[in-house]
């Protein structure tokens, strides 16, 4: 995640302090906010409705300080980044460096201050699958791999399933899984993720649908609606997949996608005998 949107040296008069006469007389902080997102969703049409403005950064800490006084500024900090998080859904960490250069202490400094970071958190779920080698053995590695990413946490893991090959019949019959949890990455970081979990296990590029050492595809990531190659979230035919919805229900059945229920859209699949089935090597 590295774009970036900053205002430097933002200067705020305001009531805050543990003293009495500081809430009284009031005294300047000087804010850095600095907010790291993916750009591309405004860049790549010129978008001002999907851009991060600066200006209302601005107005945001102001309102928040307006709002006090608080006898902490690591208070007024957390507060502003609650409310940049809140009011732009783009927005997937936020650094608040307060500085308080009146502050009444005594000693010789040029400024005290704080500064905090806190990052998005969105739910994620992961499709899984293997028809080549030691499969089930594939999958927990990648289980494994996924949950050693920072900013990606794996919190559910679902059973795994002896499934018939989908898009491409000749081939060896798979093993798949779900797993859920959460992330403070962007869509295309967990992307990227994904495929280097994939190339360190050893996957090579093959034919479509065709046997596959190692997948793993993102399902929904948040409320993220994405429509443009490489990633299109949610993923565009996981309802479609009892191989997908078999397992993903298993752990999230109440989560709802797209305006769908995880158990609903399972509930109304037509599942062939022998598409899928429990696999108990494990």
């Amino acid at each position: 995640m590295n774009d970036r949107i900053f205002v430097s040296n933002l200067c705020i008069v305001g009531r805050h302090g543990v003293n009495e006469e500081e809430r009284i007389l009031g005294q300047r902080f000087f804010l850095d906010i600095d907010v790291r997102t993916d750009a591309r969703r405004a860049s790549e049409n010129d978008d001002y409705k999907k851009a991060i403005c600066y200006g209302t950064l601005c107005e945001i800490a102001q309102k928040v300080s307006d709002d006090g006084p608080y006898l902490l500024i690591e208070t007024f900090s957390e507060r502003v980044i609650a409310a940049i998080l809140d009011r732009f859904p783009t927005a997937m960490a936020v650094t608040v460096r307060i500085r308080k250069p009146g502050a009444p202490i005594d000693a010789s400094f040029d400024t005290v201050g704080v500064e905090l970071t806190r990052k998005r958190q969105q739910r994620v779920a992961f499709s899984l699958g293997s028809n080549v080698g030691e499969k089930s053995s594939q999958i927990r590695a990648a289980l494994a791999f996924m949950e050693a990413v920072d900013g990606i946490e794996i919190q559910k893991v679902s059973s795994f399933y002896k499934t018939a090959p989908w898009g491409k019949e000749d081939q060896d019959w798979f093993v798949n899984a779900a797993a859920i949890g959460q992330t403070s990455l962007t869509p295309h970081e967990v992307l990227r993720a994904c495929k280097e979990v994939e190339v360190q296990l050893g996957r090579t590029p093959g034919e479509r649908w065709g046997p596959r050492l190692i997948d793993i595809d993102i399902l929904y990531l948040g409320d993220e609606k994405i429509t443009t190659p490489p990633l299109c979230l949610p993923h565009a035919e996981m309802f479609n997949r009892a191989f997908v919805i078999k397992p993903l229900a298993e752990i999230a059945a109440e989560v709802e996608v797209s305006g769908q229920l995880i158990g609903d859209v399972l509930d109304s699949l037509d599942i062939a005998d022998g598409e899928i089935e429990p696999y108990s090597a494990r």
